[in-house]
């Protein structure tokens, strides 16, 4: 999808990339400024407790890297009012699916795409990461998400997730409260040494989704030696790069890691 303004990111909306059950499944192109483009993609997944949340909450980060050189897609994914586990993450591997099959059109490599998410769309970004063959998602980036959605953690995390009411919304999104089903929704479970190169990114005071998380996801991923690094806010409650100065600075930290594992230390280099 070639970008026709010389200096400007180019967005096209509401393009079908699949089905999602009864109903096309759709997502938006961000397409960078000729000059600055260099092949490779991440697909955004946006948060809301899986319950709200659209393609368009992503936009910001959409443009921000559309403007480094990176053609971003933003997918949108069935709800847990519309559809049960594991509908979320079929359709982001529909739209993740799309990307590789149409990257001559998208003018990206097939083999250099990194998936991003916040919040609930970490998780999902997560688990599109673990779920993958080797080798054929590039980078993950997980901006405050959930890692382990299972009772069986430290009780620190337990009491954290009990006062945020997330185990309530886990139940949404499962439809029920079996300790199996949970363990095969959480994106730990998946951390083996095939897994792709991971950024963590999470406020110390976050409400909705704890620190914990993060911290439990890079211990596991280290341990099983897929380099990973870990970026903590001080005093940031959760979705805090709502705010255009975390944002951008969020942004910034995604271009370095991404010029680093998906646009190559070459290109970087420049």
């Amino acid at each position: 999808m070639k970008n026709l303004s010389p200096d400007r990111v180019a967005m096209e909306e509401g393009i079908v990339v699949g089905d999602a059950g009864n109903r096309p499944l759709k997502a938006d192109v961000y397409t960078p400024p000729g000059a600055v483009a260099n092949g490779a993609g991440v697909l955004l997944v946006h948060g809301g407790g899986w319950t709200t949340g659209d393609r368009s909450q992503l936009r910001g980060y959409g443009v921000l890297l559309g403007r480094v050189g990176y053609t971003c897609v933003t997918a949108e994914y069935r709800l847990s009012g519309e559809a049960q586990w594991p509908a979320m993450i079929d359709d982001v591997r529909t739209t993740f699916d799309w990307m590789r099959a149409n990257a001559g059109e998208l003018e990206i490599e097939r083999d250099r795409i990194a998936v991003e998410g916040n919040s609930a769309g970490a998780h999902l970004a997560l688990m599109l990461a673990g779920m993958s063959k080797p080798g054929e998602l590039a980078a993950c980036i997980a901006i405050y998400g959930p890692a382990d959605l299972t009772r069986n953690g430290p009780r620190s995390v337990r009491r954290a997730l009990e006062a945020a009411n997330e185990l309530d919304a886990a139940q949404r999104l499962l439809g029920g409260t079996d300790h199996e089903l949970r363990e095969q929704a959480s994106p730990i479970t998946y951390v083996s040494a095939s897994f792709p190169a991971t950024m963590l990114i999470s406020g110390n005071a976050d409400e909705i989704v704890n620190v914990e998380h993060s911290f439990l996801m890079y211990r596991a991923l280290i341990d099983a030696g897929v380099k990973a690094e870990l970026h903590v806010f001080e005093g940031q409650p959760h979705a805090f790069d709502r705010e255009p100065a975390f944002g951008r600075q969020c942004a910034a930290l995604m271009t370095l890691f991404l010029n680093r594992h998906v646009r190559g230390a070459q290109a970087s280099a420049k």
